[in-house]
């Protein structure tokens, strides 16, 4: 129903090509050659009915029960879109003379701030196509339900995993103090880059899926090392008696 927090796996394809362009499971990503750079291929949290996936996705979770599967056909309207002509142009291939890496069809290129992708080369052309790559297509899910949480401290973990995936949640350490939720961070993420924003966004998930809960706070501590920690010399003996006598 809406508002469970599910965890889901899927493989999704081009159903005019049967090409894989998304998995949440790792073996069918190395099989299809799909990577990822800075995650991993692992079940999908999904609170159902936040439109965190495709709205055809969503939808077709509720109801479902924990390893239930389903194929889902999802029409270009309802996915990426219907393709439109008016975005694919063409242009002097001497626009890209200062383009990093080769100029091929199906490279990806920025043109006056818009991403799209080369769809011929020739006779000092260049047609770019700045459509979704997948507008156009009938897309083709097949869905498992892989778990349900409930639990407000896993849902909680799930909420931070899914904003900081790099952090390792068996790090972290969670409070719930009446209407405050408090989290110690591990000291390897306190630099890493987009912390600030991922905080404010795990505040507002926090706020937004726990009516009690008020206040959020993040801990960070920094412990002296044991080099800082050593203690003072101690003055020479001579010094010190002569301190004394003066």
């Amino acid at each position: 129903m809406k508002g469970d927090f599910v965890l889901i796996d899927f493989v999704a394809k081009v159903k005019e090509t049967d090409e894989v362009f998304d998995t949440t499971i790792e073996e069918e990503a190395v099989k299809s050659g799909l990577q990822k750079e800075d995650s991993k291929f692992e079940p999908l949290l999904v609170v159902v009915g936040e439109r965190w996936v495709l709205r055809s996705l969503d939808d077709a979770i509720i109801g479902m029960n924990v390893n239930d599967s389903k194929t889902i056909e999802v029409l270009p309207q309802d996915g990426f879109g219907l393709r439109d002509p008016s975005k694919v142009r063409l242009m002097a291939l001497r626009r890209f003379r200062n383009h990093q890496g080769p100029i091929v069809p199906g490279a990806r290129v920025e043109v006056d701030g818009r991403v799209g992708f080369i769809r011929t080369v020739g006779a000092g052309r260049v047609q770019v196509d700045f459509n979704p790559p997948l507008a156009g297509r009938t897309l083709v899910y097949d869905l498992t339900v892989k778990k349900r949480i409930t639990r407000r401290k896993e849902k909680t973990l799930s909420l931070v995993h899914r904003r900081m995936p790099t952090v390792d949640v068996k790090k972290l350490e969670i409070n719930f103090k009446n209407t405050m939720v408090e989290f110690k961070l591990p000291e390897e993420i306190y630099y890493a880059q987009g912390l600030q924003y991922a905080k404010r966004g795990l505040a507002s998930d926090i706020q937004k899926f726990f009516d009690k809960i008020d206040v959020i706070s993040f801990v960070e501590e920094f412990r002296k090392t044991e080099s800082e920690a050593k203690p003072l010399e101690e003055e020479p003996k001579q010094e010190a008696e002569k301190e004394d006598n003066q």
